[in-house]
């Protein structure tokens, strides 16, 4: 709460939309390559026809986890640039106007400055201008380090949970006991692995504020906030994303459980030989 009256009074209400249309681009091929990658390996991995183990679930979670962060790390990257940059700005206007009074009396002072909104595209090429391909992939090994633990997590408990909802093993379960059992396994292992979330956003900042840290790597960025924040820093936001993740999981559950993307193929106009 304290986090969103700030933001909105620097930045206005809008500020809370910084990043969106990133989001809205890439999450859709995330969550595809999640899901379809997660049943591709328990597939693969129940070919002998021997029931699913929980070992075996955690390893199809694990290659899901894996795949998707071809999407996601630079999906976070760009997101977590836009809404730096918000937050640096408004932290340097505050600067310059504190400047501004402090020096009034002298000549010359300081001119405001001149606020200029950056974009994803913007983002995008510098990135790839300074650093390649490579630079937006700043942070990979961190988000491997969040999303695969995520995906252990997740997939086991949700089908685990959901087949509780199911009357007869041949029969998919009620569409919102796929919801319901999507926002208690998203939202668990949104919790579980916030700490590595935390050290994620941290290590993809590439714009410092005042008196800021800035990070070698992962064992680094732990040591500092563990340090100077104490250990309750890793658990920052995780209210915000378990509100968050869990939706999102119980959405994306249905629609993939029920086949509303299959029920679309089908009426399209199909090819005869």
């Amino acid at each position: 709460s304290d986090c969103l009256i700030k933001t909105i009074r620097s930045e206005g209400y809008f500020g809370m939309y910084r990043g969106a249309a990133v989001n809205l681009t890439l999450v859709t091929p995330e969550k595809a390559i999640k899901l379809a990658a997660n049943d591709f390996f328990r597939h693969h991995l129940s070919k002998d026809g021997k029931k699913l183990t929980l070992l075996r679930e955690m390893l199809a979670g694990c290659g899901a986890g894996t795949c998707q962060v071809i999407v996601t790390t630079p999906m976070e990257m760009l997101k977590i640039q836009l809404q730096d940059a918000g937050r640096i700005a408004a932290q340097k206007k505050l600067m310059a106007a504190q400047a501004q009074l402090s020096s009034s009396a002298v000549a010359g002072a300081a001119e405001p400055a001149v606020e200029t909104r950056t974009t994803a595209m913007q983002i995008t090429r510098e990135l790839l201008r300074s650093k390649g391909i490579a630079g937006l992939y700043k942070g990979l090994g961190a988000t491997l380090l969040r999303d695969v633990p995520f995906s252990i997590v997740y997939f086991p408990l949700f089908a685990n949970l959901n087949k509780l909802g199911q009357k007869d093993p041949n029969v998919k379960a009620p569409f919102y006991v796929s919801f319901l059992s999507g926002c208690v396994a998203g939202s668990t292992a949104a919790v579980a692995v916030n700490p590595c979330d935390v050290i994620k956003t941290r290590l993809q900042s590439l714009q410092r504020g005042v008196n800021e840290d800035t990070y070698s790597g992962i064992l680094d960025c732990t040591k500092k906030i563990w340090q100077k924040e104490g250990p309750m820093a890793f658990l920052k936001g995780a209210y915000c994303r378990a509100l968050v993740i869990a939706p999102l999981f119980g959405i994306a559950q249905v629609v993939y459980f029920i086949g509303i993307a299959e029920f679309l193929l089908d009426m399209l106009p199909k090819h005869r030989a």
